[in-house]
């Protein structure tokens, strides 16, 4: 198939559209872009008809900033509205046997309105594509995963992504609870990043009770709640004052010292954690120092974006950082993505494995 529909924020549709051309191109692969302001949603149509799958198989989905979720697909419009069911099964005919159904919506309010519909039609359409061998009875992990895209009651896109490959949230978004305790709705980015950046079976592992943490412009708290509720013990940096609640807990310290400027006394940080509200650049810079003087081993931290060349913006931040750590022998694992619950900012994890000891002794 041609088409790779792209699931994006409403109102970034164009950073959404530059990057999969972007990222298209440096596979080899040709193609133009449709989308309209507003919709969440980006379609990139491949000059080749090949190519729609060759993309979502080699272009690397961890890479996808602006992109929440992605399959190859096909539209399928003007379906009869009594037997909706039929048009969208004759055009998986030639899918391979999928592992799940996701029937979807874009994250916009005419989406949300097609929601219950979307519910109501998902078992009628299961049924049919299990019978023609289209989707198993039981979730299967490894095969693909088909998703049904409706734009309208009679208008989807239907196509199919690679569990190896694609979000592994429905619509891209993970599901999660506002934590009645929590000092800020702020927490959401952090626990959101911490589930779309750490694999499950490693999350364990690397965020154990007991490891040290920094937060750099903590006030009041809403990042550092999300280290403090997973055990962790954290020096909260920031000028203004932080959560009783969370100062109470014995496992914060605050240091009221400015987040530019603060630096460990030992180099026993597992995670150092910043929402400071500056420029990409400077911001950047910080966590390139931090990174390179082997401060903290695993890096969290927003960049506020422009109201203008979004894209530019964000890629020429991950392009310093990358050139930065590559020129000081630094082995790091590197990714950013536009998370649900942010707004105006991307947010970026950095996993820095191996520092040459040369650079800090």
């Amino acid at each position: 198939m041609s088409s790779v529909v792209i699931y994006c924020r409403s109102g970034f549709e164009n950073d959404a559209a530059a990057e999969i051309t972007f990222q298209a191109a440096e596979q080899g692969f040709a193609g133009y872009v449709k989308t309209k302001p507003n919709t969440g949603i980006v379609v990139y149509e491949c000059f080749d008809a090949s190519h729609g799958e060759e993309i979502i198989k080699k272009v690397d989905f961890k890479n996808m900033v602006f992109a929440r979720q992605w399959f190859t697909g096909t539209l399928v419009d003007n379906m009869p509205l009594e037997d909706r069911v039929s048009a969208i099964v004759d055009a998986a005919a030639e899918f391979p046997e999928c592992g799940d159904l996701r029937v979807e919506t874009p994250d916009t309010n005419e989406g949300k309105e097609l929601s219950k519909f979307c519910k109501k039609i998902s078992t009628p359409l299961k049924k049919s594509l299990e019978k023609r061998s289209k989707v198993t009875r039981e979730i299967a992990e490894k095969k693909p995963v088909m998703h049904v895209l409706f734009l309208a009651n009679d208008s989807a896109y239907v196509g199919y992504s690679y569990t190896f490959n694609n979000s592994p949230f429905f619509m891209g978004i993970p599901r999660l609870r506002m934590p009645s305790d929590a000092p800020s709705r702020s927490t959401l980015k952090l626990d959101e990043a911490f589930n779309v950046f750490i694999p499950p079976h490693e999350a364990e592992e690397r965020m154990q009770p007991g490891m040290r943490g920094v937060d750099l412009g903590a006030c009041p708290g809403g990042w550092t709640y999300q280290l403090v509720r997973r055990g962790m013990f954290v020096s909260a940096i920031d000028n203004g004052p932080m959560n009783d609640d969370l100062m109470e807990t014995g496992q914060v310290k605050h240091f009221r010292v400015d987040g530019f400027k603060y630096r460990p006394e030992k180099r026993n940080i597992q995670w150092l954690v910043c929402d400071m509200v500056d420029k990409p650049a400077k911001v950047t810079n910080l966590m390139i120092d931090w990174a390179v003087n082997a401060y903290a081993k695993e890096l969290i931290f927003n960049l506020k974006l422009p109201m203008k060349k979004r894209f530019d913006s964000v890629y020429e931040c991950l392009k310093m950082i990358k050139e930065e750590l590559d020129k000081y022998g630094v082995s790091y694992e590197l990714q950013a993505k536009h998370l649900y619950h942010d707004r105006e900012e991307v947010t970026v994890h950095l996993n820095v494995t191996k520092v040459p000891q040369s650079l800090y002794s």
